[in-house]
């Protein structure tokens, strides 16, 4: 990702352009709020037919309208329909290439997790995954898509407004964690504490 389209995504969760970000919020809000109550078959055929409704009434509606006032206008979508939408293979190549090397990263960090390279790191997964058992009974995947994509619009927001009182309860919270782990580390033998 460049720095333009970082700066660009930034911008986006920040509520800089406040209409722009209505519309990427409220839209992709919408989308997982109705994956959650129809199937995607149903959303992406009712997203389908009202794109097609607006259309084909914007182009009856410009037909008309040359009509009656007698001109030649030509078809209200001709500047779009003569524009090259394909996706480049250079464009392909980049991001498989990208997604290639994170996929390998998971790959190597669940090996290592899972074959207990760090008796430690392996413990910390488990204890993930047994707190992640809880939040499945309790959340499906979309819920928690829909409260991801709330608390990313959200977060950078409360923070830049209530940054000191966040950093200050982040490291009370942190040196306590630090604190449990460092004892749970002294009673497990063969743990060593990493140094930092």
């Amino acid at each position: 990702m460049n720095t333009l389209d970082l700066l660009s995504v930034v911008d986006l969760l920040y509520w800089r352009d406040l209409q722009r970000t209505g519309v990427v919020f409220g839209a992709s809000l919408l989308l997982l709020l109705s994956l959650s109550v129809c199937s995607i078959i149903s959303v992406i055929s009712y997203v389908a037919l009202a794109l097609l409704s607006v259309t084909i009434s914007f182009r009856i509606y410009k037909g008309i309208l040359q009509a009656v006032q007698k001109s030649e206008d030509g078809h209200p979508f001709k500047m779009y329909l003569d524009k090259d939408i394909g996706i480049s293979s250079e464009l392909v190549q980049k991001y498989s290439d990208t997604a290639l090397a994170h996929i390998n990263c998971v790959i190597k960090e669940l090996r290592r997790l899972f074959l207990v390279e760090d008796l430690v790191d392996s413990l910390k997964f488990a204890v993930f995954m047994w707190i992640l058992t809880y939040v499945g009974a309790l959340f499906n995947g979309l819920t928690l898509l829909i409260m991801g994509l709330i608390g990313t619009f959200s977060w950078p927001v409360i923070y830049e407004k209530h940054q000191a009182q966040i950093d200050h309860y982040y490291g009370l919270v942190n040196k306590q964690i630090k604190d449990v782990m460092g004892k749970i580390q002294a009673k497990i033998p063969g743990a060593k504490p990493k140094t930092e």
